[in-house]
């Protein structure tokens, strides 16, 4: 438990992103108060104080203020602090050191060392982790989250134009858009996210039916946590879950989370991490 008002906490999002979506699931189940400020997805003007220009981003105030970006960095460093009250939260971000890298295409970007560690001693490490195969499979479905499950939500929620424009539909609803803007952004971002989410089926080497590629996906996570367990984390969700949980979680609503609800064996594991996220959440 942390002394009230001693972490302070502003979440910069789009609503309907799933790294947002992540780090709001986390921030949620362990009940720490965080205020809101949607970003609009056109002009960003509400993170012009940043060089940063994605979303999430976290200003955090536990003492002074502090910038952290990367969904990612923003769980591990946030979870570090909570059970290690040894180090400032500013020492605990300065382990995560952004690294500039060039992939493939030769663009530039910025990653982060270390980002699903958690920066505990060995006693700490020894309570969360009693065995080091539970820090192994924590960090292995975390960076699966990150690098398989995200990149399947939005060839499945553009799939069709129908779809594409009841998702665009959802996302003006939802963001922060003007009245001309977000009718702009409703047709033009549907066609656009349509064909977008076609090339995004290429480069991931989807299959034609890409709902194909979400059941399987999931039923994988969900043969992961297996049928002796509640949760990856046993009696309550870890990292992973809370991870896998935020990135489905915005499909919520549209075709695709009702296919997916249908055809495959999440289900019961979903309607679990609802439960106990509102239980203890704020």
């Amino acid at each position: 438990q942390l002394p009230s008002g001693s972490l302070q906490l502003t979440l910069y999002q789009y609503k309907t992103c799933p790294f947002c979506s992540k780090v709001r699931a986390f921030l949620d189940y362990h009940g720490l108060p965080y205020e809101i400020v949607e970003v609009n997805p056109i002009m960003r003007k509400e993170i012009k104080f940043s060089s940063y220009r994605k979303v999430p981003i976290l200003l955090a105030n536990a003492g002074s203020p502090l910038q952290l970006n990367d969904s990612s960095v923003i769980i591990s460093a946030i979870k570090t602090y909570l059970i290690s009250r040894r180090n400032s939260l500013e020492e605990i971000v300065s382990f995560y050191p952004p690294v500039k890298t060039v992939t493939e295409k030769g663009k530039e970007v910025m990653e982060y060392e270390n980002k699903y560690w958690l920066m505990l001693d060995e006693k700490e490490t020894k309570r969360v982790y009693p065995v080091k195969e539970v820090r192994m499979e924590e960090m292995k479905w975390r960076k699966w989250a990150d690098d398989w499950l995200v990149h399947l939500i939005s060839p499945n929620v553009y799939r069709t134009p129908k779809e594409a424009l009841a998702s665009f539909d959802y996302i003006v609803r939802e963001g922060k858009f003007g009245t001309l803007e977000g009718l702009f952004a409703k047709y033009v971002g549907a066609v656009a996210m349509f064909f977008v989410s076609k090339r995004l089926k290429k480069r991931h080497n989807l299959r034609d039916d890409v709902r194909e590629d979400l059941y399987e996906a999931v039923n994988e996570w969900v043969k992961a946590v297996g049928k002796h367990r509640l949760f990856m984390g046993g009696k309550q969700p870890n990292l992973a879950d809370l991870a896998v949980y935020g990135v489905l979680r915005v499909m919520e609503g549209l075709e695709a989370f009702d296919d997916m609800m249908a055809h495959t064996k999440i289900q019961p594991w979903y309607q679990r991490m609802e439960e106990v996220i509102e239980k203890t959440g704020v």
